[in-house]
């Protein structure tokens, strides 16, 4: 039976790397699944997950000045719902990360945001609270907004990249990968439940530790990781990331060729004929090829 593909966001907060005597740098915020998760095990991440029902509503444009649904759906080449998207990023990254990016428009001033500061004890205190009730499912995201008068910074958070996962997978997402700047006064830290580690690294840092061995890496990570590793500055970074568009949706293709497990990606030789076979040859075969695969990989086919 075809597994149910789930719409799903994740959001890349980056940094100025620290000054260490040597040329700019940034960092991106990374977090590690909790190595008793059935879905990717121990794998470091950015934040991200599934786009829930509550992260819809007639009500949410109120809590988005950056960005109208009727410009994200736009955006993402569909026909409305297109907030949610931003929404689930943003509540994700403080379910998972800690970082909330919002302000306060009565705080505003000169057109400047202020993103919100954590760095009071008073003030971390309560939204630990609120992060641990949006955990828990006994709160909302919006409700955490109007409680503390703020306004979520969507207009600051950029469309970069699409991925599908493959067929074979037990657990199918059709994510939009998202990029932003990290409040300054705000820490990030893993949740302690979801994910277990939270590391700043520089993204050729860590697609080196990907090749040594040290940590594994999904390909949608590994391959936005490579896009942002060309640049210096968080400015740069940001810069580029206004100007994206026309992004495809990646769909990789697994294939079992005498025993061995290929996964082509668009771009890559033989991934056109690899795609017309595909569809001529209908959905038995892709069951076909994910027992194939599962067979091979084991407890990761799901990484592909």
């Amino acid at each position: 039976m075809p597994v149910t593909v789930r719409d799903a966001a994740t959001v890349m907060l980056v940094r100025d790397a620290p000054e260490d005597g040597g040329e700019p740098a940034i960092e991106v915020c990374m977090l590690r699944r909790n190595l008793a998760s059935e879905f990717v095990a121990g794998v470091y991440v950015f934040p991200g997950g599934a786009v829930d029902p509550e992260d819809y509503g007639d009500d949410i444009e109120a809590l988005c000045p950056g960005r109208t649904d009727a410009e994200a759906s736009a955006l993402l080449g569909i026909p409305s719902g297109g907030l949610a998207y931003w929404v689930a990023a943003l509540r994700e990254c403080f379910e998972e990360a800690g970082v909330l990016l919002a302000f306060r428009p009565a705080d505003q001033a000169g057109g400047t945001v202020r993103l919100l500061d954590t760095t009071d004890p008073a003030s971390l205190a309560r939204f630990v609270t609120y992060r641990d009730a949006l955990n828990a499912g006994t709160t909302r995201l919006l409700d955490v907004c109007r409680s503390e008068g703020l306004a979520l910074d969507v207009g600051s958070v950029h469309y970069v990249s699409h991925w599908i996962t493959p067929e074979l997978a037990p657990r199918r997402y059709d994510t939009r990968f998202f990029i932003t700047a990290a409040p300054s006064g705000q820490v990030a830290r893993h949740d302690d439940g979801e994910t277990i580690a939270s590391i700043w690294i520089r993204p050729g840092e860590a697609l080196r530790r990907f090749r040594d061995g040290e940590i594994e890496l999904l390909p949608p990570t590994i391959e936005n990781l490579r896009n942002i590793s060309r640049f210096r500055t968080t400015g740069e970074v940001m810069a580029w990331a206004e100007r994206v568009t026309d992004i495809p949706a990646v769909l990789p293709i697994v294939l079992i060729e005498d025993g061995q497990l290929l996964i082509l990606r668009p771009g890559d030789e033989g991934y056109e004929e690899a795609a017309e076979a595909k569809m001529a040859s209908g959905p038995d075969a892709d069951e076909h090829i994910a027992a194939a695969a599962r067979e091979v990989l084991g407890p990761k086919a799901d990484q592909v």
